[in-house]
């Protein structure tokens, strides 16, 4: 019953929400732990993944823990769990740390509300973790920028969810987000990532530092939903600095991942100064080893392909790495650990992404070993 009328009464405060992209918000935070936003943010933590004991607990006392959760918000007592961390190593070596689930549904119920109001901030041409968007559409879009400029400057953040500072992120999110309990709940998520990527970063100082920077909080755990949207506030800095400020016309990014076009390649060391220059004032740097204008024609890497003006290859260390999970996979069929539906539903999920590059010989020797 108690779900029921808090459904209610988020329907009509979403009814009247109307969001503006130049709006600052203001007076929202009841809707955050509002019971059916509560709901909605559990349904979407569990997806897929009900079958977890932790998940499985949460749910057999769905109405208390989120009654919990509401009085924990309300009264501003909530407090962030610690993380699990573990390493994975493709497509590169990371480590990923996993917050509790009732912190997931928590971060679920602040996104549901906020990352719309935050949303709207955005340029089209950013990719990552958004509806509509993703890799394949950046790819495609990277593919139309190639056919059409002369010169492309490839460039990729260095270390970067390491190296998101505390006090910036805050501070940016302040500039949209102006309501004092929604601000005090996200502080606290925030603070819960000091020191969980410490050992991934390797100190930076920047005009202005003294030894105390060292000391300054930074890193977003990545595995949060909270990491993975903030990540794109973050860079959106840098977005609105390429677009408004340097007028480049054709720019895209995915995470920390980053392309500019131009017919001009003067124009792009130009744009690539200023661009180290801004990201400076974000505690950020690019690996510039590897951030050199070049001729479209030549081809750049991007999101695990290497992309062309007419056609797209696999990044071969994609294609290597794929092989060995593949035949690890095939052992684990093989000793009765997975079914040959399971092997073939992760053939035709890899085929799926691979179809994006020229691939035809690649996916047709897999998925015939799988079917056969």
């Amino acid at each position: 019953m108690l779900l029921i009328q808090g459904r209610l009464t988020f329907r009509r405060k979403a009814s009247r929400e109307k969001i503006d992209m130049g709006k600052i918000y203001k007076n929202f935070y009841p809707q955050i732990y509002d019971l059916f936003n509560l709901w909605l943010a559990f349904d979407k933590a569990s997806k897929g993944r009900r079958s977890h004991p932790s998940i499985a607990a949460f749910e057999y006392h769905l109405e208390p823990e989120l009654i919990r959760l509401r009085d924990e918000l309300r009264e501003q007592t909530w407090r962030p769990g610690g993380y699990r961390s573990f390493m994975v190593h493709e497509p590169k070596r990371r480590k990923i740390s996993a917050a509790p689930f009732r912190d997931r549904v928590v971060h679920h119920a602040l996104m549901n509300v906020t990352g719309p109001m935050l949303e709207t901030k955005f340029i089209f041409d950013s990719y990552a973790n958004r509806v509509g968007k993703g890799t394949h559409r950046a790819l495609d879009r990277c593919t139309y920028f190639m056919r059409r400029y002369a010169y492309v400057l490839p460039c990729d953040v260095r270390q970067f969810f390491p190296s998101i500072d505390h006090r910036i992120l805050a501070s940016i999110l302040a500039k949209t987000i102006q309501d004092e309990q929604a601000m005090n709940l996200i502080g606290k998520i925030i603070a819960s990532g000091e020191g969980v990527l410490e050992e991934e970063y390797d100190m930076t100082y920047f005009p202005g530092d003294d030894l105390f920077s060292a000391n300054r909080p930074r890193g977003l755990p990545i595995g949060n939903l909270t990491s993975q949207f903030w990540a794109n506030v973050y860079l959106n800095e840098l977005d609105q600095f390429v677009k408004r400020a340097l007028k480049v016309r054709a720019y895209l990014r995915y995470v920390d991942d980053f392309v500019l076009f131009s017919d001009d390649k003067r124009e792009l060391l130009e744009w690539r100064s200023a661009v180290i220059e801004f990201l400076a004032s974000l505690r950020l740097t690019i690996h510039e080893e590897s951030a050199h204008a070049r001729p479209t024609w030549k081809g750049i890497t991007f999101l695990g392909f290497i992309v062309f003006p007419e056609h797209r290859r696999l990044k071969p260390s994609k294609g290597y790495a794929f092989r060995r999970r593949w035949q690890h996979l095939c052992a684990m069929r093989a000793q009765g650990k997975m079914t040959s539906e399971q092997l073939r539903s992760r053939a035709i999920a890899w085929a799926n992404h691979a179809r994006y590059g020229d691939t035809w010989n690649l996916r047709t020797k897999i998925l015939n070993s799988v079917m056969s």
